[in-house]
């Protein structure tokens, strides 16, 4: 666990909701600039192979959350089973006494249980549970909900119209990966990996390359359509708000939620600080309001899949599968993580992927456009001057720009395949 400097953010009217699958990514998050961040135990969340949190990780993460201002809600948003009873009520009983900010469920019994076992603890009701009308959160208001997570299916004026009448906070996802089947009840990877999907263990066999095989031909497979990278004819496109983000806070909605607790920290942190900037850009003068260029390079700089807007404007074009599967010209690998600064501007990194000697690096800091710097000489830590570094490697290198620790290096690297279509 890496060290951050105290301090506080400044509470704004909606939150922006960050992903965490593990505690580097829970730092990386919050000095990126989250409102809050949602992660889940080593059991019952819909992401078992995030990495996650043991008991006493969550109860650090609480405590780092308070200290910076961030808000830290747990997922408990399974559908259990008879034999997970017992075990889910020893889990929550533990909680409780961590008290997080919220914890989000889907099942009705880990609701009843968290009710009574974590009395104060505000109960955020899983997108799971497909929220679509303002009668649904009027019942789950009822029975003690604190805030919905709307189905992504739903259109804008839909939600608003949640928000104005259901009488209980209304979240809504705007970036990251969305599900091929409606809000995530797919059999898929049940059947193709006997995976389930719904408890933790899907293996997004909507991502795999498919083909068809006609009944007389065995053995003959047919491309689906002309490429030579295959077909993929159940991939959704990535959701992105970044261009929307005055019409969704005008809806009424209390918070903004990025998804992607199994991606690394370079997705959490350009997402993070992508929206971070749009929302306090929209703040700092509403009328104004403008997409900058930054954003939205940013946000292509990540891994994904083409973007679209989802169901927010019913517009069913973009909620057409991506084909092709097409990447940008350009990857940015991450390269490392900076651990210290000095005032002189020697930077400690802690090394991720190859990094040479004139090497021209990108430097991701929260607040600020990202900047170059070339590499003209390291030292390892450990063994002194050097001119590759390895993944595992601290080393010392010398930038010209003041950064921060934890802010993010890497390299732009050239791509072989086709550009990717937004």
């Amino acid at each position: 666990m890496g060290l951050l400097p105290v301090m506080n953010h400044t509470p704004r009217p909606v939150e922006l909701l960050a992903p965490a699958g593990n505690f580097e990514k829970l730092e990386t998050a919050i000095h990126f600039g989250a409102d809050a961040v949602y992660l889940s135990g080593k059991d019952f969340s819909l992401r078992n192979f995030s990495g996650n949190f043991s008991l006493d990780e969550i109860e650090a993460a609480v405590a780092l959350g308070r200290s910076h201002g961030v808000r830290i809600y747990i997922a408990c948003n399974i559908y259990s089973r008879n034999h997970e009873q017992q075990h889910l009520q020893d889990y929550l009983a533990q909680l409780a006494k961590i008290r997080p900010d919220g914890i989000i469920v889907a099942d009705p019994a880990i609701f009843s249980a968290a009710r009574k076992l974590m009395p104060g603890v505000p109960i955020h009701i899983s997108t799971q549970t497909n929220p679509t009308n303002y009668a649904a959160a009027e019942f789950w208001k009822k029975l003690g909900a604190d805030r919905i997570i709307a189905a992504r299916e739903l259109s804008l004026p839909e939600i608003k119209e949640i928000a104005t009448r259901g009488g209980l906070a209304v979240e809504v996802f705007v970036h990251g990966a969305m599900c091929m089947s409606y809000s995530g009840r797919c059999l898929l990877s049940n059947f193709l990996a006997n995976r389930d999907s719904n408890r933790g263990q899907c293996a997004h066999p909507c991502r795999w390359n498919y083909a068809v095989v006609e009944e007389k031909r065995p053995g003959q497979y047919l491309p689906v359509r002309e490429d030579d990278r295959g077909t993929y004819i159940f991939n959704a496109r990535d959701l992105c708000m970044i261009e929307h983000i005055p019409a969704l806070v005008e809806s009424g909605v209390a918070a903004l939620k990025i998804e992607g607790r199994m991606k690394g920290i370079h997705y959490v942190a350009s997402s993070v600080k992508a929206y971070r900037a749009a929302l306090d850009a929209y703040y700092r003068d509403p009328l104004g309001f403008h997409v900058e260029q930054d954003w939205v390079d940013t946000l292509d700089s990540i891994n994904q899949r083409g973007y679209c807007t989802g169901f927010y404007f019913g517009d069913p074009r973009q909620t057409q599968p991506n084909y092709s599967l097409t990447r940008p010209a350009y990857e940015h690998r991450l390269v490392g993580k900076v651990l210290s600064c000095a005032m002189s501007g020697t930077v400690v990194v802690d090394v991720r992927n190859r990094l040479a000697v004139d090497d021209t690096v990108e430097v991701l800091s929260p607040g600020r456009p990202v900047w170059k710097e070339a590499i003209r000489s390291m030292v390892d830590l450990a063994t002194g001057p050097v001119t590759v570094a390895h993944a595992g490697m601290k080393i010392e290198i010398d930038f010209k720009t003041g950064c921060r620790p934890n802010d993010l290096i890497r390299r732009r690297d050239p791509s072989d395949a086709c550009p990717r279509h937004r």
